[in-house]
C-alpha cells in the first residue's frame, strides 16, 4: 500500500444532515447562514437540497429524519463553521438572535479558559448543534465550561 494515499490531501468535503422538514431547514441555512441553493430534489420521498458558497458544495440536507437531533445518539456531535474574523462571528450572532435562534451559551465564548479562539454555539431548527468560530479574536471571552472544551456542548 502506498503511503501517499494515506498522507495526501484528504479533507472534509461536505456534510450531509438529516432533517425533519426540508423547507424549514433550507430557509434556516440559506437565510440565517447565507448558503446558496446549488440544487435540490423535489420528488416526494426523496427530497434533498445541496447548499454551498461560491459554487462549492458545503452542506446537503436530506429530508429523512423522523424526529429531532438527539445528542445522546451515535453520529454527528456538532457542525462547526469557520469565520474570517471575530466581527463576522458577531454579525452572525446578531442575525441569528434576530431570527430567534436557540443559543447554547450567551454571546461569544472562548473554546476553553484563556483561549484566543472561540465563537458562538447554537442550534438549527431540528436541534443540531452548530458553531461559528475563529482561531483568534475571542481573547478575554468567558469559557462556559471549566476544564472542558466549549464545543463539547456540556
Amino acid at each position: 500500500m502506498s503511503t501517499t494515499a494515506t498522507t495526501g490531501t484528504l479533507r472534509t468535503g461536505h456534510v450531509g444532515l438529516n432533517v425533519t422538514d426540508l423547507d424549514r431547514s433550507l430557509a434556516f441555512y440559506r437565510d440565517a447562514l447565507g448558503f446558496a441553493l446549488l440544487g435540490e430534489g423535489k420528488e416526494e420521498g426523496r427530497r434533498f437540497a445541496f447548499l454551498g458558497r461560491d459554487g462549492e458544495l458545503v452542506l446537503t440536507l436530506w429530508q429523512q429524519a423522523e424526529g429531532p437531533y438527539r445528542p445522546q445518539a451515535a453520529g454527528l456531535h456538532h457542525l462547526a463553521f469557520s469565520a474570517g474574523a471575530i466581527e463576522e462571528v458577531r454579525a452572525y450572532e446578531e442575525r441569528l438572535r434576530g431570527l430567534g435562534v436557540d443559543f447554547a451559551y450567551e454571546g461569544v465564548v472562548a473554546h476553553r479558559e484563556g483561549a484566543a479562539s472561540g465563537g458562538i454555539f447554537f442550534h438549527d431548527p431540528d436541534g443540531t448543534r452548530l458553531e461559528i468560530s475563529v482561531p483568534a479574536g475571542a481573547e478575554g471571552a468567558p469559557a462556559p465550561t471549566a476544564g472542558a472544551p466549549t464545543c463539547g456542548f456540556f
